[in-house]
């Protein structure tokens, strides 16, 4: 193996904090590089064709990084974006990603993923992108969660998003403004009033 290649890949990984097989693709590197260095020690494979350096530091976050770094036009939402921003007692076995509508499913192994789509500013609105483990993760904001679990009660329980609502509020992570722009744009601000009012 050349040298300079190994160095690169490192170089990537180290940069990075997870490599995916195809990023090695633009610097002409062949992608059994990879094999042979978690055949030496040097990487771990975390998933199919996921990388990181062995003994990298890994976060709580984790799999939240693996489902970012195979789906990158995806938005961590829902019951994973509530625990993120510590707003639930619930603690989720699935990464919860929203998609656009019609974007293609993605396949991500080793990572449990509940896909939910979204469109419009539903989609594009109230995302926060974070920094961790080199990656960029994008997930929504505290309102827009609140919102979105109000939209998809029926899939997550009218109890979830209940105590994400009281939770945000008590720990001031937003501002009823912020939550009445999101509940306009999640269409859900009928079903968010009587509960907003209470408050």
């Amino acid at each position: 193996m050349k040298e300079s290649r190994i160095e690169r890949i490192i170089s990537l990984t180290k940069k990075a904090g997870i490599i995916r097989s195809r990023d090695l693709d633009e610097y002409g590197i062949p992608r059994e590089y990879l094999r042979r260095l978690c055949d030496r020690g040097v990487l771990e494979r975390q998933a199919r064709g996921i990388y990181t350096l062995r003994g990298a530091e890994i976060t709580e976050h984790h799999s939240l990084v693996q489902a970012c770094k195979r789906t990158p036009k995806g938005v961590i939402c829902l019951l994973s974006a509530l625990r993120f921003h510590g707003l639930t007692t619930q603690s989720p076995f699935e990464i919860w990603m929203a998609i656009d509508r019609k974007a293609r499913l993605p396949k991500v192994e080793g990572v449990p993923l509940h896909v939910v789509r979204f469109s419009g500013r539903a989609l594009t609105e109230g995302i926060e992108r974070h920094r961790i483990e080199g990656v960029d993760v994008s997930v929504y904001c505290p309102a827009k969660t609140v919102a979105d679990c109000f939209k998809y009660r029926n899939k997550i329980g009218l109890d979830v998003a209940l105590e994400a609502l009281r939770e945000c509020r008590r720990e001031r992570r937003c501002t009823m403004d912020d939550l009445w722009r999101f509940a306009k744009v999640c269409r859900v601000a009928n079903v968010m009033r009587p509960y907003l009012e209470a408050m």
